[in-house]
């Protein structure tokens, strides 16, 4: 029997690591496997033989207080497919899961968070949990390389697919198969096999390595890596629409002030805007392709200024109309990464601030660019600087005192500071230290719950979780903490969504968060948002609801007190971005204010409004077309039916179509 792994979409918890529970009826060996997250030893993975063709598992790791922490056991028939299978434990949020299937005598019965049922079963279709082990994975693997046309039914529906298979010898000369598989979710799923057994399954920060391949980990990593990038770059050839000459006919204009410009036509060259024009019914230029756009509206690309890039997403930043991103944290290796963006070696958007991450050190570190001390925090500004990083981010484990040395640093270097407010302090000591901007809406409220919070941990959500209701926008507390914002000119960077599917997912309900898009969304993505966000119990569920309508009032009454907010997601790219631009206009800013957030106001922020942010002549031509007007319906957002990125168009079904994702039409 065999095993891999997925999960990590979102926040929480505290951590155990404790031991995989025995059984009486052990009969086989235990194989072991290291969790490796964020190139840190975070977990571990124990799978072994129960009785015939019975076999258990135990699966954990931790980030920053979070992570999974669960019990599997699975019977398999003679086809290897699931006939009985039973989960307990925590999500990766920390809350309870409690799963378990049964197939026998040509029916099944089931019970997880998204439905209890029961229907025909022929024993050939495979059930794939909601919340589990890695098994899973292994075990389509085995299915798939055993099948004659490559797919495995899913139960109660779907369908997987071995899209490809490598024959790869490591460096000891050891022969191993890399299979790629689409069908469960946004990315292909990648894994290492070897006699039938996962070796590997390396995915993102997340890997996963059997203890005897550890040492190849690395390799493992860099050979998938080549894979990877061959996938994308035929995507990228494939997708892209080079440009020459374009009229964009009869189309509605987002102006820089917020208003729409009715049936203009919009000439560009290249990457350039070279005109914009009332539409007068006849087409001036001959040799140029003709876009006719009545009735729909053009809006600059957005900004997502909260992202964290991978090669991956870049085509739902473009499929969602986002052409231009901040960076808040990510490896060294970015500016790479970067570039391929530029030339479209791979499909992604402009990033145009590129944020360094420090934390210090201890048990809830961030993991990437950790500090042990004031000179080595100084060095690390530095070390970003000659890299050409525009911003230094701080995280929740520096060291109160550092701070303001730290930011002294930076500003002399001419970055910006941003970041979590670390433990044990509060926004307004960070401002005063030299801060020029907050992360997290969340990190705001705390600053009226006290210094003494160990915020490097999951308290740093469920504090305001639980106390977010009582805080008073009268008070003079609140009212002076406002007044500090807008005379330092500090930028608020909320993502409000992630804490309304924090706050207000219920558990077996599609989150409201995501509910408009799930249907379109491959299976994976479709059951993470059926996990509930924060434990809620009795009481709790009304109460963060209340936190939460709390701070969406708050981000109402900074706004009409003039400070400067920026929209960014912190998650999935593209389909989170649009429902922060919901919530903004929910909470009481209008359609046409969000809208400049998300383009001229975000462009002025990141030093690119003399070349982005609008739909001027001489200005870039990074542009979308919505099917409808997003000015009268902020929803219209979802809309978009094409993107233009340097002298590229992408159409967005198409992107959508290659990660699985169905079109809004």
């Amino acid at each position: 029997m065999k095993n891999q792994l997925y999960f990590a979409l979102l926040c929480l918890g505290f951590v155990s690591c404790s031991d995989a529970p025995k059984s009486e009826n052990e009969s086989g060996e235990k194989t072991n496997y290291d969790v490796v997250f964020r190139e840190k030893l975070a977990g571990k993975y124990e799978k072994w033989e129960a009785a015939d063709n019975s076999f258990k598992y135990f699966y954990t790791y931790t980030d920053r207080g979070r992570g999974p922490e669960v019990t599997e056991e699975i019977k398999l028939n003679n086809d290897n497919y699931i006939i009985s299978e039973y989960i307990t434990g925590v999500n990766y949020l920390k809350d309870s899961i409690s799963e378990n299937f049964n197939g026998v005598d040509g029916s099944a019965s089931w019970k997880n968070p998204m439905s209890e049922d029961k229907a025909d079963f022929n024993g050939k279709a495979l059930y794939f949990r909601h919340d589990g082990s890695p098994a899973v994975y292994e075990i389509i693997a085995q299915l798939l390389t055993a099948s004659e046309n490559s797919k495995v039914a899913l139960y109660p529906e779907g369908e997987v697919e071995l899209v490809d298979q490598y024959s790869i010898t490591l460096s000891d000369s050891t022969s191993l198969n890399l299979l790629m598989i689409k069908g469960l979710e946004m990315i292909p799923r990648y894994l290492w096999m070897k006699n039938n057994e996962m070796v590997a399954s390396i995915s993102g920060n997340l890997h996963i390595v059997r203890e005897d391949f550890k040492a190849f980990r690395k390799e493992l990593q860099s050979l998938q890596g080549t894979y990877e990038d061959e996938y994308l770059f035929k995507i990228a050839k494939e997708l892209s629409n080079k440009i020459d000459k374009v009229i964009i006919k009869n189309v509605n204009v987002f102006t820089p002030e917020g208003t729409i410009v009715n049936n203009q036509d919009v000439f560009i060259e290249g990457k350039k805007i070279k005109s914009i024009k009332p539409s007068k019914g006849k087409v001036l230029n001959g040799t140029a392709q003709v876009i006719d756009s009545t009735g729909k509206t053009l809006l600059p690309g957005m900004f997502d200024m909260h992202t964290h890039n991978t090669k991956f997403r870049g085509l739902l930043h473009l499929a969602g109309g986002i052409t231009s991103v901040r960076d808040m944290a990510n490896n060294k290796q970015l500016k790479q990464l970067s570039a391929q963006f530029d030339n479209n070696e791979i499909i992604g958007p402009n990033i145009v601030i590129f944020c360094g991450i420090i934390d210090g050190s201890g048990p809830f570190a961030n993991q990437r660019n950790v500090v042990d001390n004031l000179e080595e925090g100084l060095a690390e500004i530095q070390s970003y600087k000659d890299l050409n990083y525009d911003q230094i981010k701080l995280y929740s484990s520096i060291r109160p005192e550092w701070v303001k040395p730290l930011a002294a640093k930076a500003h002399e270097l001419n970055m910006r500071v941003s970041g979590h407010i670390p433990a044990y302090m509060t926004a307004t000591q960070a401002i005063e230290q030299g801060y020029n901007e907050i992360q997290h809406m969340n990190m705001l409220f705390l600053n009226f719950m006290s210094d003494t919070i160990d915020t490097r941990t999951p308290l740093r959500f469920t504090m305001v979780a639980n106390h977010g209701a009582d805080v008073d926008l009268k008070s003079k507390e609140y009212l002076d903490f406002v007044s500090l914002l807008k005379s330092k000119d500090i930028v608020i960077d909320p993502t409000i969504s992630l804490f309304e599917n924090m706050f207000t997912s219920k558990k077996g309900v599609p989150s409201p968060t995501y509910s408009k898009i799930m249907k379109r969304l491959p299976l994976i993505e479709q059951r993470a948002f059926y996990s509930g966000g924060l434990p809620k119990e009795g009481d709790k569920a009304a109460l963060f609801k209340d936190s939460y309508m709390n701070m969406l009032n708050a981000l109402n009454d900074m706004y009409q007190k003039g400070i400067s907010i920026v929209p960014g997601t912190d998650g999935l790219p593209g389909f989170l971005y649009h429902r922060e631009l919901e919530l903004y206009e929910s909470a009481g800013i209008p359609a046409a204010e969000v809208l400049k957030m998300a383009t001229i106001n975000s462009a002025k922020i990141t030093g690119t409004s003399d070349y982005l942010g609008s739909i001027e002549v001489g200005k870039n031509a990074d542009l979308i077309l919505i099917d409808g007007n997003p000015v009268e319906n902020i929803s219209d957002v979802r809309r978009v039916e094409w993107t233009i990125k340097g002298g590229t168009i992408f159409y967005a079904d198409e992107l959508y179509n290659k990660m699985g994702i169905k079109h809004f039409k």
